[in-house]
């Protein structure tokens, strides 16, 4: 190993969600969301990048551009349309895509909960009801024998970033400035560390490929005076599901950016270094920092990175801040951490939440009208990095 060499057998690949892609997810909570009045989100998914009908295509640029690994999520909303009500269908198009990853040279990564519920579900408790362990573990049971070929298994997606968007929701009717992530709610974050628990059981007793959550990552940095505000935010929103993720088979993590901190709390960055996406700083180096804390607090458990980016217009940019990331990433390796494999965001420029189609991570462009999808040059680059399996002058 050099620090711009990746270990034999490194998973190199790009990632997916549902919702962020398909289209047409009528049935879960952010498309209500979207249609609200008053809706905090820009604009409605719609039809998204029509990757339910699309997805060889989507598959085909993957392997094609050289690389190893796809990350992509299941619709719950689409599998359990009404409680109680599968459809043995649409889980059906799940279990073709996995094969057809399989058939492709593509580990298949799949996520069961990529922040969508189904509505009945939103209505009757959401994340934090009563029922919803009852109702997770029953949607995993009924999945889990179409993810028997999967690579990998992840429960949740980002629960603690799930923790904090109630946080998030308080302080923007209230009117507070948000920049950077606030101390998630204790009430959520206990009840998606359960849940994630139920579906552990539920997959383990299957026999289940290799299972975890995934997790927003961080690199923390104080600024002076700091110290004491970083290590309680850090312990908020990295510690617990870090302890949480520690008898599971594997650790997803999804590193953007840094948070620093002051006397006064969490610092915002200077404009210069925001990126188009909530404001995140450009931070590359975030990614070796991210890994290297996370196997500080649980070095027994294998790492992979499921979500590393950047949200620029600018391609060129794109590449560089990916460059320096893998650079950051290689040298943690080199020192030991355990890391298996890193996921690109996004392969398309996809639906991005409250902020919709303006913040572009893919490395694929894609035509609001047509679909069609237009491969970037950081697509060619990272698949060349992947046949290199390090990265050039290495």
């Amino acid at each position: 190993m050099t620090a711009s060499s990746f270990p034999e057998g490194f998973l190199w690949g790009t990632a997916t969600a549902a919702h962020q892609v398909e289209g047409g997810n009528v049935n879960n909570d952010h498309w209500e969301m979207e249609h609200a009045e008053h809706s905090p989100f820009s604009e409605s998914s719609g039809d998204a990048c029509d990757s339910w009908h699309r997805w060889p295509e989507d598959l085909d640029l993957v392997a094609g551009a050289g690389l190893n690994t796809y990350r992509f999520s299941l619709e719950w909303s689409r599998i359990e349309p009404a409680e109680g009500e599968f459809s043995r269908a649409n889980l059906d198009h799940y279990r073709r895509m996995i094969d057809a990853c399989r058939e492709r040279g593509l580990t298949p990564i799949v996520t069961l909960v990529h922040f969508t519920m189904p509505r009945w579900l939103m209505h009757d408790g959401g994340w934090t009801g009563a029922r919803t362990g009852d109702r997770l573990a029953r949607f995993t049971e009924f999945v889990a024998p179409a993810l028997a070929d999967a690579g990998y298994v992840a429960t949740l997606n980002e629960p603690n970033l799930m923790a904090v968007q109630p946080v998030i929701g308080a302080m923007a009717r209230r009117g507070e400035p948000i920049h950077g992530l606030p101390v998630p709610d204790q009430g959520v974050t206990d009840a998606l560390i359960g849940l994630h628990g139920r579906s552990m059981e539920v997959l383990r007793d299957a026999g289940s490929p290799p299972a975890g959550m995934t997790l927003v990552g961080l690199e923390y940095i104080d600024e002076g005076g700091g110290q004491e505000r970083l290590q309680a935010a850090r312990a908020a929103m990295m510690d617990q599901f870090l302890q949480g993720a520690a008898a599971d088979d594997f650790l997803g993590l999804q590193i953007y950016t840094a948070q620093r901190f002051g006397a006064e709390g969490l610092i915002a960055p200077p404009a210069e270094r925001q990126t188009l996406a909530h404001g995140m700083e450009r931070r590359p180096e975030a990614l070796g920092a991210a890994v290297t804390y996370a196997a500080s607090v649980v070095p027994d458990l294998p790492l992979l990175v499921t979500e590393n980016g950047i949200a620029t217009a600018d391609d060129s940019d794109r590449i560089a801040f990916t460059d320096e990331a893998l650079r950051s990433l290689a040298a943690a390796i080199a020192d030991g951490v355990d890391v298996r494999g890193y996921v690109h965001w996004s392969l398309l420029d996809n639906f991005e939440w409250m902020l919709g189609y303006r913040p572009t991570f893919g490395l694929v462009a894609v035509d609001r009208e047509t679909f069609a999808r237009t491969p970037k040059p950081s697509l060619a680059w990272l698949g060349d990095v992947a046949r290199r399996n390090g990265l050039a002058g290495s």
